[in-house]
């Protein structure tokens, strides 16, 4: 005879809670990722007008 898993009943439970946030904890890390690794330090500092009035 199984044993009755615990585990299993909290985790769909809690998942039906908490898909919303999870979902949205997702996309917002994944756009966060996207724009970060369009970003490049040394592309965007060239271009920028403070480094350019200030270059040496």
């Amino acid at each position: 005879m199984r044993k009755f898993n615990a585990w299993l009943v909290f985790f769909k439970r809690e998942w039906n809670w908490n898909w919303p946030f999870l979902v949205g904890f997702a996309i917002t890390g994944i756009l966060i990722t996207k724009f970060s690794l369009c970003l490049t330090g040394i592309e965007d500092a060239k271009n920028s007008p403070f480094v350019q009035r200030h270059k040496k």
